[in-house]
């Protein structure tokens, strides 16, 4: 993929953030719970296995 359209994609995805937080902060403080929550879910879970495979 040619470097103008990373940069272009990237800073569309940064003003949709930007609009998003700016025009809808609780639908975007919901979408961010949710990302945290299943990263959380991830990383316990990568926790949890790599216990179990210790002992």
């Amino acid at each position: 993929m040619p470097v103008f359209v990373k940069k272009l994609l990237l800073w569309g995805g940064v003003a949709f953030l930007i609009y998003f937080m700016a025009f809808r902060p609780d639908g975007a403080a919901q979408m961010f719970k949710a990302i945290g929550a299943g990263l959380m879910a991830m990383a316990m879970g990568l926790g949890d296995f790599l216990t179990t495979l210790m002992t």
